[in-house]
């Protein structure tokens, strides 16, 4: 057995999980309607799963999708972080 027919399934390690077209991420809205079977939650995953599908025929995928949606919501505003969190600034004694 040559060294390639070894170790040819690593190749797919790092492809998102998918569960048919859509991120297995995106897969909480099912187990959603599973477990709370009404026609809103239905309609729910239908429109969240439209979103993300079209997030990723542009390119977008599930993880920066999300990222996106945060920062729509969120805006440019960043509040500054609390002093004790500032860098402090060291000398290392290189010179």
């Amino acid at each position: 057995m040559s060294d390639g027919v070894r170790t040819w399934h690593w190749r797919n390690t790092m492809k998102p999980v998918r569960f048919f077209i859509f991120d297995a991420r995106a897969g909480f809205f099912l187990v959603l309607v599973l477990v709370h079977a009404r026609l809103w939650t239905l309609a729910l995953m239908g429109i969240v799963l439209g979103i993300f599908w079209i997030f990723e025929r542009k390119g977008l995928s599930f993880a920066a999708a999300t990222r996106a949606i945060r920062l729509w919501f969120i805006g440019k505003y960043r509040p500054a972080w609390i002093y004790t969190r500032h860098r402090k600034m060291i000398d290392t004694g290189s010179s």
